[in-house]
Protein backbone atom coordinates (compact mmCIF):
# COMPACT_ATOMS: atom_id res chain seq x y z
CA UNK A 1 0.00 0.00 0.00
CA UNK A 2 2.85 2.43 0.96
CA UNK A 3 4.83 1.86 -2.62
CA UNK A 4 1.15 2.71 -4.79
CA UNK A 5 0.75 5.83 -2.53
CA UNK A 6 3.94 7.07 -2.96
CA UNK A 7 4.72 6.20 -6.10
CA UNK A 8 0.88 7.99 -7.15
CA UNK A 9 2.27 10.94 -5.31
CA UNK A 10 5.76 11.12 -7.44
CA UNK A 11 3.41 11.26 -10.51
CA UNK A 12 1.09 14.18 -9.36
CA UNK A 13 -1.62 11.71 -8.08
CA UNK A 14 -2.81 12.55 -4.92
CA UNK A 15 -6.33 11.21 -5.10
CA UNK A 16 -7.29 8.23 -3.31
CA UNK A 17 -9.40 7.49 -6.47
CA UNK A 18 -6.86 8.18 -9.03
CA UNK A 19 -4.51 6.01 -7.34
CA UNK A 20 -7.42 3.42 -6.97
CA UNK A 21 -8.30 3.79 -10.26
CA UNK A 22 -4.25 3.25 -11.74
CA UNK A 23 -4.06 0.04 -9.62
CA UNK A 24 -6.44 -1.48 -12.26
CA UNK A 25 -5.53 0.96 -15.61
CA UNK A 26 -1.71 0.85 -15.02
CA UNK A 27 1.09 -1.66 -15.37
CA UNK A 28 2.96 -0.02 -13.00
CA UNK A 29 0.82 0.30 -10.18
CA UNK A 30 -0.05 -3.31 -10.82
CA UNK A 31 3.29 -4.47 -10.57
CA UNK A 32 3.80 -2.22 -7.17
CA UNK A 33 0.69 -3.37 -5.52
CA UNK A 34 1.31 -7.28 -6.31
CA UNK A 35 -1.93 -6.70 -8.80
CA UNK A 36 -3.95 -5.96 -5.85
CA UNK A 37 -7.16 -3.37 -6.67
CA UNK A 38 -7.62 -1.76 -2.84
CA UNK A 39 -10.53 0.81 -2.71
CA UNK A 40 -10.20 3.68 -2.61
CA UNK A 41 -11.21 4.30 0.81
CA UNK A 42 -9.17 1.70 1.86
CA UNK A 43 -6.39 3.92 0.35
CA UNK A 44 -7.49 6.82 2.18
CA UNK A 45 -8.28 5.71 5.30
CA UNK A 46 -4.53 3.84 5.25
CA UNK A 47 -3.03 7.65 4.37
CA UNK A 48 -5.27 8.61 7.39
CA UNK A 49 -4.61 6.32 10.10
CA UNK A 50 -0.31 5.29 9.45
CA UNK A 51 0.74 8.52 9.90
CA UNK A 52 2.76 7.54 12.94
CA UNK A 53 4.01 4.01 10.77
CA UNK A 54 4.91 6.33 7.57
CA UNK A 55 6.32 9.63 8.92
CA UNK A 56 9.74 7.87 9.89
CA UNK A 57 10.45 6.91 6.25
CA UNK A 58 10.95 10.51 5.11
CA UNK A 59 13.24 10.80 8.13
CA UNK A 60 14.80 8.06 6.55
CA UNK A 61 15.42 9.44 3.17
CA UNK A 62 16.61 13.14 4.45
CA UNK A 63 19.35 10.35 5.99
CA UNK A 64 20.31 9.49 2.77
CA UNK A 65 19.63 12.63 1.38
CA UNK A 66 22.65 13.76 4.27
CA UNK A 67 24.86 11.41 3.49
CA UNK A 68 25.25 12.32 0.24
CA UNK A 69 26.01 15.34 0.55
CA UNK A 70 22.52 17.31 -0.68
CA UNK A 71 21.43 19.21 2.80
CA UNK A 72 23.58 22.50 2.68
CA UNK A 73 22.30 23.42 5.97
CA UNK A 74 23.52 26.95 5.28
CA UNK A 75 19.98 28.99 4.58
CA UNK A 76 16.42 27.61 5.00
CA UNK A 77 12.99 29.07 3.60
CA UNK A 78 9.32 28.51 4.70
CA UNK A 79 6.28 29.70 2.01
CA UNK A 80 3.07 27.82 1.41
CA UNK A 81 0.71 26.83 -1.17
CA UNK A 82 -3.38 26.47 -0.71
CA UNK A 83 -4.89 22.91 -2.02
CA UNK A 84 -7.91 22.19 -2.81
CA UNK A 85 -10.03 19.50 -0.83
CA UNK A 86 -12.23 16.84 -2.23
CA UNK A 87 -14.70 18.66 0.10
CA UNK A 88 -17.87 20.65 -1.13
CA UNK A 89 -18.36 24.75 -0.07
CA UNK A 90 -21.41 23.77 0.92
CA UNK A 91 -21.17 21.77 3.86
CA UNK A 92 -18.91 24.93 5.56
CA UNK A 93 -20.43 26.77 7.92
CA UNK A 94 -20.12 27.97 11.69
CA UNK A 95 -22.43 25.74 14.10
CA UNK A 96 -24.54 28.59 14.47
CA UNK A 97 -25.14 28.39 10.09
CA UNK A 98 -24.97 24.87 10.02
CA UNK A 99 -28.26 24.94 12.74
CA UNK A 100 -30.01 27.42 10.19
CA UNK A 101 -29.50 25.10 6.98
CA UNK A 102 -30.47 21.98 9.36
CA UNK A 103 -33.56 24.16 10.53
CA UNK A 104 -34.54 25.35 6.60
CA UNK A 105 -33.84 21.58 5.21
CA UNK A 106 -36.13 20.11 7.66
CA UNK A 107 -39.05 23.14 6.93
CA UNK A 108 -38.24 22.20 3.17
CA UNK A 109 -38.94 18.39 4.10
CA UNK A 110 -42.08 19.39 5.90
CA UNK A 111 -43.30 21.43 2.90
CA UNK A 112 -43.17 18.77 0.45
CA UNK A 113 -45.22 16.57 2.89
CA UNK A 114 -47.95 19.23 3.62
CA UNK A 115 -48.28 19.36 -0.79
CA UNK A 116 -49.16 15.62 -0.50
CA UNK A 117 -51.40 15.87 2.60
CA UNK A 118 -53.61 18.63 0.60
CA UNK A 119 -53.20 17.05 -2.80
CA UNK A 120 -54.54 13.70 -2.83
CA UNK A 121 -54.82 13.83 -6.53
CA UNK A 122 -50.85 13.97 -7.55
CA UNK A 123 -49.86 11.32 -10.18
CA UNK A 124 -47.50 8.42 -9.47
CA UNK A 125 -44.19 9.76 -11.14
CA UNK A 126 -45.24 13.18 -8.67
CA UNK A 127 -45.47 11.64 -5.93
CA UNK A 128 -42.32 9.27 -6.27
CA UNK A 129 -40.50 12.30 -7.32
CA UNK A 130 -41.38 14.19 -4.31
CA UNK A 131 -40.88 11.32 -1.88
CA UNK A 132 -37.45 10.95 -3.57
CA UNK A 133 -36.57 14.48 -2.86
CA UNK A 134 -37.93 14.77 0.46
CA UNK A 135 -35.77 11.91 1.50
CA UNK A 136 -32.78 13.43 0.57
CA UNK A 137 -33.74 16.37 2.40
CA UNK A 138 -33.91 14.28 5.49
CA UNK A 139 -30.39 13.01 5.00
CA UNK A 140 -28.70 15.87 4.64
CA UNK A 141 -30.53 17.19 7.64
CA UNK A 142 -29.81 14.13 9.47
CA UNK A 143 -26.06 14.29 8.49
CA UNK A 144 -25.66 17.51 9.79
CA UNK A 145 -27.37 16.65 13.35
CA UNK A 146 -24.63 13.86 13.23
CA UNK A 147 -22.01 16.10 13.02
CA UNK A 148 -22.92 19.11 15.30
CA UNK A 149 -23.42 16.15 18.25
CA UNK A 150 -19.77 13.98 17.33
CA UNK A 151 -17.88 17.20 16.83
CA UNK A 152 -16.70 19.86 18.51
CA UNK A 153 -16.82 24.01 16.98
CA UNK A 154 -13.96 25.83 16.10
CA UNK A 155 -12.60 28.77 17.19
CA UNK A 156 -9.98 31.23 15.07
CA UNK A 157 -6.76 32.62 16.83
CA UNK A 158 -8.89 35.30 18.88
CA UNK A 159 -11.55 32.59 20.29
CA UNK A 160 -14.28 33.43 17.53
CA UNK A 161 -16.23 30.69 15.75
CA UNK A 162 -14.72 29.50 12.39
CA UNK A 163 -16.09 27.66 9.27
CA UNK A 164 -16.20 24.25 9.84
CA UNK A 165 -16.94 21.29 6.92
CA UNK A 166 -18.87 17.92 7.16
CA UNK A 167 -17.79 16.24 4.42
CA UNK A 168 -14.26 17.17 5.47
CA UNK A 169 -13.39 18.36 8.91
CA UNK A 170 -10.17 18.48 9.42
CA UNK A 171 -10.56 21.25 6.03
CA UNK A 172 -11.13 24.95 6.38
CA UNK A 173 -12.71 27.66 3.45
CA UNK A 174 -9.66 29.46 2.31
CA UNK A 175 -9.85 32.78 -0.02
CA UNK A 176 -6.85 32.24 -2.60
CA UNK A 177 -5.71 34.95 -5.60
CA UNK A 178 -7.68 32.74 -7.99
CA UNK A 179 -11.30 32.68 -5.61
CA UNK A 180 -12.35 30.81 -2.59
CA UNK A 181 -11.38 26.94 -1.93
CA UNK A 182 -12.48 24.50 1.01
CA UNK A 183 -8.90 23.04 1.27
CA UNK A 184 -5.86 23.43 3.38
CA UNK A 185 -2.60 25.17 3.81
CA UNK A 186 0.44 23.59 2.72
CA UNK A 187 3.33 24.04 4.45
CA UNK A 188 6.93 23.75 3.44
CA UNK A 189 10.84 24.22 4.70
CA UNK A 190 13.45 23.73 2.36
CA UNK A 191 17.43 23.81 2.66
CA UNK A 192 18.61 25.99 -0.09
CA UNK A 193 21.89 23.98 -1.61
CA UNK A 194 19.55 21.30 -3.75
CA UNK A 195 15.30 22.36 -2.77
CA UNK A 196 15.23 19.26 -0.13
CA UNK A 197 12.65 19.80 2.03
CA UNK A 198 12.88 19.01 5.38
CA UNK A 199 9.86 19.56 6.91
CA UNK A 200 6.12 19.91 5.69
CA UNK A 201 2.68 19.74 6.73
CA UNK A 202 -0.57 20.58 6.04
CA UNK A 203 -3.09 22.98 8.02
CA UNK A 204 -6.99 23.00 7.78
CA UNK A 205 -8.24 26.10 9.74
CA UNK A 206 -5.38 28.11 10.30
CA UNK A 207 -3.39 30.50 8.47
CA UNK A 208 -0.13 31.13 7.41
CA UNK A 209 1.31 33.36 10.27
CA UNK A 210 -0.14 30.40 12.49
CA UNK A 211 2.14 27.93 11.00
CA UNK A 212 5.29 28.98 11.38
CA UNK A 213 6.23 28.22 15.42
CA UNK A 214 5.70 25.10 14.91
CA UNK A 215 7.33 24.18 11.26
CA UNK A 216 10.13 25.60 12.74
CA UNK A 217 9.71 23.25 16.02
CA UNK A 218 9.71 20.46 13.55
CA UNK A 219 12.39 21.53 11.70
CA UNK A 220 14.68 21.40 14.71
CA UNK A 221 13.44 17.79 15.53
CA UNK A 222 14.62 16.98 12.12
CA UNK A 223 17.70 18.43 12.19
CA UNK A 224 18.11 16.54 15.73
CA UNK A 225 17.15 13.74 14.27
CA UNK A 226 19.73 14.07 11.65
CA UNK A 227 22.67 14.59 14.03
CA UNK A 228 23.09 18.60 14.05
CA UNK A 229 20.87 20.06 16.11
CA UNK A 230 22.80 23.42 16.45
CA UNK A 231 21.84 23.97 12.67
CA UNK A 232 19.53 26.79 13.48
CA UNK A 233 22.45 28.53 15.57
CA UNK A 234 24.61 29.37 12.67
CA UNK A 235 22.09 29.20 9.43
CA UNK A 236 19.85 31.73 7.56
CA UNK A 237 16.41 31.62 7.40
CA UNK A 238 13.91 33.80 4.72
CA UNK A 239 10.27 33.88 4.79
CA UNK A 240 7.61 36.02 3.05
CA UNK A 241 4.83 38.44 4.50
CA UNK A 242 2.55 35.80 4.83
CA UNK A 243 4.13 34.83 7.91
CA UNK A 244 5.12 38.50 9.42
CA UNK A 245 3.15 38.75 12.75
CA UNK A 246 5.01 40.62 15.76
CA UNK A 247 4.70 37.24 17.51
CA UNK A 248 6.62 35.43 15.04
CA UNK A 249 9.32 38.32 15.34
CA UNK A 250 9.30 38.16 18.49
CA UNK A 251 9.29 33.92 18.30
CA UNK A 252 12.35 33.85 15.63
CA UNK A 253 14.30 36.20 18.02
CA UNK A 254 14.81 33.36 20.28
CA UNK A 255 15.61 30.13 17.69
CA UNK A 256 18.83 31.70 17.16
CA UNK A 257 18.20 31.88 13.33
CA UNK A 258 19.63 34.97 11.14
CA UNK A 259 15.99 35.32 9.96
CA UNK A 260 14.32 37.62 7.01
CA UNK A 261 10.97 38.39 7.17
CA UNK A 262 9.37 40.95 4.79
CA UNK A 263 6.49 42.81 6.71
CA UNK A 264 3.01 42.90 4.65
CA UNK A 265 3.65 46.96 3.88
CA UNK A 266 7.27 46.28 2.29
CA UNK A 267 5.85 47.26 -1.22
CA UNK A 268 4.44 50.62 -0.33
CA UNK A 269 8.22 51.66 0.57
CA UNK A 270 10.01 50.38 -2.21
CA UNK A 271 10.39 52.66 -5.32
CA UNK A 272 10.22 49.69 -8.03
CA UNK A 273 6.76 49.51 -6.95
CA UNK A 274 5.70 52.93 -7.37
CA UNK A 275 6.26 52.95 -11.13
CA UNK A 276 4.85 49.26 -11.81
CA UNK A 277 1.87 49.28 -13.92
CA UNK A 278 1.34 45.70 -12.94
CA UNK A 279 1.39 47.05 -9.26
CA UNK A 280 -1.01 50.04 -9.89
CA UNK A 281 -3.75 47.87 -11.75
CA UNK A 282 -3.60 45.46 -8.82
CA UNK A 283 -3.96 48.08 -6.33
CA UNK A 284 -7.00 49.73 -8.21
CA UNK A 285 -8.41 46.21 -7.95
Amino acid sequence: MLKIVLFGYSRGLVSSRRIANACETNITFMSLSGDEQPHYTSIASFVAKMKDQIEPLFTQVLMICDREGLIGRNMFAIDGCKIRSNASKEWSGTFNELERKQAKLRRASQRILERHQAQDSLGEDEVAHDLKQKAKLDKSAEKITEYLVTHQEKTGSKGKAVKSNITDPDSAKMTTSKGTIQGYNGIAINDDKHQIILQAQTWGSVGEQQTLKPAIEQLQKQLSQLGTPDTLSQAKFTADSGFHSEVNLEFMATTGLDAYMADTAFRSRNPLFSQSETYQTEQEK
